[in-house]
């Protein structure tokens, strides 16, 4: 491989794609599409159209579609004012929007 080609690790789920099962994503995962299963990523970005359904881990979540079921974000996660997350989530910082919503329970690490 040539020095100056640049490797992505990241994950873009396009609108419009339906995926399900286990994927993990040593960068950032980007989801416009759907996701069912288990999402493991660095940096997790949830678009408007973006739904993700079980069990996610990420350094950083920034959701401005819909999160659902166990959730853990090891730092920051950041609910956008169309966003919806429901579940069980533990995490370290959390910020909502004024209209972002969460239902649920969680648990500050």
């Amino acid at each position: 491989m040539a020095d100056d080609v640049v490797v992505s690790n990241n994950l873009v789920i396009g609108t419009g794609v339906t995926f399900k099962g286990s994927i993990a994503a040593p960068g950032k995962a980007i989801v416009n599409g759907n996701v069912t299963g288990e999402l493991t990523a660095d940096d997790l970005l949830i678009g408007k159209d973006g739904q993700v359904t079980g069990v996610v881990n990420a350094r950083e979540i920034d959701v401005h579609g819909e999160l659902n079921q166990d959730i853990v974000c090891r730092e920051h996660i950041l609910i956008h004012n169309t966003g919806r997350v429901s579940g069980t989530m533990e995490y370290s910082e959390l910020e909502i929007q004024r209209g972002g919503q969460f239902r649920g329970n969680m648990k500050q690490r």
